[in-house]
């Protein structure tokens, strides 16, 4: 089992779990995916995208489970970042957590990640 990430604003999750799927957000629907990274890129996302940002959830999801959507494709430096093309179905959730600034900024990740 492969596990991917996606950092989400907490009001986009509430409004997906009462929706009962995750559309894409206001960037991910500029880009035209869903932007998710691996366990090693989730981190450098985080503090290029969301720099001290707080009020952010951390998803992270069953890359199986999102079926043909999910493309591997080039981004940053020719990596390849793990993209959805349509939504973040609930079943492929396979959990969340706040992902809170700690007193210089930086995000703080799970241990596990």
């Amino acid at each position: 089992m492969v596990t991917i990430f996606h950092i989400a604003r907490e009001a986009e999750w509430a409004a997906a779990e009462a929706f009962g799927g995750y559309p894409v957000a206001a960037e991910d629907h500029t880009d035209g995916f869903i932007h998710f990274s691996t366990a090693s890129q989730v981190r450098k996302s985080a503090a290029k995208h969301r720099a001290g940002e707080s009020g952010l959830i951390l998803l992270a999801c069953e890359a199986e489970m999102l079926g043909p959507n999910l493309k591997w494709e080039p981004s940053r430096c020719g990596e390849l970042f793990p993209h959805l093309y349509g939504e973040i179905p609930k079943a492929a959730i396979l959990w969340t957590r706040p992902l809170p600034l700690d007193k210089n900024g930086r995000h703080v990740f799970p241990d596990t990640i």
